[in-house]
């Protein structure tokens, strides 16, 4: 079908563009025109005046609109999280399953099959977070299923996962390198995160790994005589790190120093979940956050379009940066950005529109 989005901003990853219309076919971009241009043979949408960006792609979230997936592996649950993401403006995710049982790992793999295999929308696959992680770096991670891994481990979950894991989330210092070859050769990508890594060893962590799991949050931190992990980040000169932007996981000004010193080599994930009393991980909702009824901060209650809001609003990133880093940059770390990040002949057709206060219009 050929369509043509009209009367809006567009901020299309490269520049903004205003007095055009995007053209579409079968749900590719394939070019521009001056918005008094459009051809006749076009279905006009008329966006209103408001804003429009490449879709967002949220790489870490483990639930939403009432499903916790690691608590209730289910179709039902991926299709709730679905509709939370496009709520929130975004069109792909990873579905997060925290530390666990290999039995509930097992199930949260079956499920994500059944959900791709029946054509189910926006999840290329499923984000593992441990439980090969360091147990001192927890967060609210379950100790008794931490543990250190074995290459067979490694193998067999590999092959279980037939392509459905497309994320791991490991502590370098507790995971030999051939494990990490392992599953990088598998096309897994591996991202050090829950680690309280010595500099020393975080950096020679990093010559292998090359994406980090929520800065600042459960990783050894910056200090005068220990550099640690996050040291390790910024002196190093490609790792790239997600980041949760709510002001609770981390400060507003850490957030503004990190940028200065990282660019472009930090993205945006919600690293939200949902309220649940059932399972192992009973996510209460306080205030602006999750926690576990013990108190520890367990997850956030982001929107992707709330964290970019907060990058312009708090940090002070420029909104075209801000969008980005829910975006393009979100979607070279999953190698897509050839097809969608941007808005740009030959790229996917996958939008948000959104107003002049950042509130989520619509996802097409």
């Amino acid at each position: 079908m050929r369509q043509v989005l009209t009367n809006a901003t567009i901020y299309t990853g490269k520049e903004i563009l205003t007095g055009s219309a995007i053209l579409i076919n079968d749900g590719i971009i394939i070019g521009f025109v001056y918005d008094t241009d459009i051809p006749d043979d076009y279905q006009v949408r008329d966006l209103g005046g408001n804003n429009i960006a490449p879709a967002f792609i949220d790489l870490q979230i483990y639930g939403g609109n009432g499903f916790l997936f690691s608590a209730n592996p289910s179709i039902e649950a991926i299709d709730a999280t679905y509709k939370y993401c496009l709520q929130g403006g975004a069109s792909k995710f990873l579905l997060t399953a925290a530390t666990n049982s290999s039995e509930v790992f097992s199930k949260t793999i079956a499920v994500a099959k059944q959900y791709l295999n029946g054509g189910g929308k926006g999840m290329p696959g499923l984000h593992l977070e441990g439980p090969w992680i360091n147990p001192e770096k927890r967060g609210a991670h379950i100790l008794e299923y931490i543990h250190k891994p074995t290459l067979d481990e490694a193998k067999k979950l590999i092959d279980e996962a037939d392509g459905v894991v497309k994320m791991i989330t490991l502590a370098p210092e507790m995971v030999d390198e051939e494990i990490v070859d392992y599953l990088q050769t598998n096309g897994i990508i591996v991202s050090a995160g829950h680690t309280n890594a010595t500099y020393k060893q975080a950096k020679k962590g990093l010559e292998k790994i090359n994406i980090a799991t929520h800065l600042f949050n459960a990783m050894s931190q910056f200090q005068s005589r220990e550099p640690g992990m996050v040291g390790a980040i910024y002196d190093h000169p490609s790792v790239r790190c997600s980041l949760v932007a709510d002001g609770v996981h981390v400060d507003y000004t850490a957030i503004k120093i990190s940028k200065r010193i990282l660019g472009e080599r930090i993205w945006l994930i919600t690293d939200a979940v949902s309220a649940t009393s059932d399972g192992p991980y009973q996510h209460i909702f306080k205030n602006d956050r999750y926690v576990l009824p013990n108190g520890t901060l367990s997850g956030s209650a982001l929107t992707m379009m709330k964290a970019v809001k907060n990058c312009v609003d708090h940090v002070g990133i420029d909104i075209e940066e801000a969008l980005r880093m829910a975006s393009l940059y979100p979607a070279k770390i999953l190698g897509i950005d050839d097809k969608t990040g941007l808005i740009e002949r030959n790229y996917e057709a996958s939008f948000v529109v959104f107003d002049n206060d950042m509130n989520v219009i619509d996802v097409i």
